[in-house]
């Protein structure tokens, strides 16, 4: 069997001979998780060079199949310029994710040099907290006056077919003339008609839609509610801004989930990957494990109120790490159900207080259960 180097040792080999054909021909024969790993394990230089080998669209692909804080890291240390080519490429809600990953003037100096409406829609998408329908919208949709005709839409849809065809669609949407939501056409809709058709004649007047300020959880109930392939997103004039994809709000909840679970585990300040900077990946760590020794100094600061009877009694010492061992293994505990219910919606963060007082009652139950029975071991040693 012929050896079969591992990805960035190829990839690698690749940027030595300056081929950004092959580069890109390469890179398009992985998948998203071996693009990744592949890219992590490059030197900064070649990562440099590799983005300058590839063009725009091949970097923007490159870019959409990396974890968005690992992107977020490799475009800031680009010149402005090649950055914002790169961004520019980006679908709406890629670019957004990358850009809210990064330092506030990194950010700023990309917009500065972007095209000059995708950089407002961009500052538009930035102006929303990520967990709520704006955040999470993309502004590529198609969308079309009332007063247009079936013959309208197909004209336009052949003269940008090449812009169009990355778009994500599966409805049209159809707003007045002040840019409010009026209706939506389904592709069913433009196929049968007479050309010379009006749009309000086919359209679903009154659509279902929801307000850019909708959270999170209500957009998750919404599409358990509604199997649509997306819903439009209004401002308070009800002007159509965007459209929430289902695939877009499963991320987001993931997203949570993971952030959730970091920050039980003692990772701070969003994701961490082995890639990132030596002092950032310590200074995330170094934040929680410094409030752990003030949480240590308190315990030994009790032991130390019993240190005459642990001289007097030296095998009571044998026991202090089984109490450690189990104040941890209940922590695990409590902290599992609590991530299962706060996944399920059952719990709030805001319900802290109630959380605290159910645990408190099991935690006396296991406490007295628990010291009698190393009360006894001890006993009878």
């Amino acid at each position: 069997m012929s050896y079969q180097p591992p990805p960035w040792e190829t990839l690698s080999r690749l940027i030595a001979t300056q081929s950004g054909v092959e580069t890109a021909a390469f890179i398009d024969t992985l998948s998203p998780p071996e693009t990744a790993r592949a890219v992590s394990r490059l030197t900064e230089a070649e990562q440099a060079r590799l983005f300058s080998l590839l063009s725009p669209e091949d970097a923007a692909d490159l870019i959409e199949d990396i974890p968005e804080a690992q992107a977020a890291d490799l475009v800031e240390d680009m010149p402005s310029a090649q950055a914002a080519a790169i961004m520019e490429e980006l679908t709406s809600d890629h670019l957004v994710d990358v850009l809210g990953e990064m330092d506030a003037d990194a950010s700023r100096a990309i917009l500065a040099k972007m095209d000059r409406k995708e950089a407002e829609e961009a500052r538009m998408l930035l102006a929303y907290t990520p967990d709520c329908a704006g955040g999470l919208m993309i502004s590529e949709f198609l969308v079309y006056k009332t007063d247009h005709t079936i013959q309208d839409v197909l004209d336009d849809l052949q003269a940008h077919r090449s812009e169009y065809v990355d778009y994500h669609v599966q409805y049209f949407y159809v707003v007045d003339g002040q840019g409010r939501l009026a209706g939506v056409l389904r592709m069913h809709d433009l196929l049968f008609p007479a050309r010379e058709t009006r749009l309000t004649q086919v359209m679903i007047a009154s659509p279902l839609c929801v307000s850019h300020h909708t959270s999170l959880k209500a957009l998750e109930e919404f599409f358990e509610e509604h199997h649509l392939f997306g819903v439009p997103v209004v401002d308070d004039g009800g002007r159509l801004v965007g459209v929430v994809l289902p695939s877009a709000i499963e991320e987001a909840v993931n997203k949570r989930k993971t952030k959730t679970f970091l920050r039980l585990s003692g990772i701070v300040g969003g994701e961490e990957f082995r890639t990132m900077p030596l002092l950032s990946r310590s200074g995330r760590r170094l934040s929680w494990l410094s409030m752990n020794i003030v949480l240590n100094i308190i315990a030994a600061s009790v032991i130390a109120l019993y240190q005459d009877t642990l001289a007097a009694v030296i095998t009571l010492a044998v026991f202090l790490p089984m109490v450690s061992d189990m104040s941890g293994c209940s922590g695990n505990q409590a902290v599992a159900v609590s991530m299962r219910e706060l996944s399920l919606g059952l719990v709030r963060p805001g319900e802290l207080l109630w959380v605290l007082a159910k645990e408190t009652r099991v935690g006396i139950i296991n406490g007295l259960v628990l010291g009698l029975l190393l009360g006894g071991v001890a006993f009878l040693w």
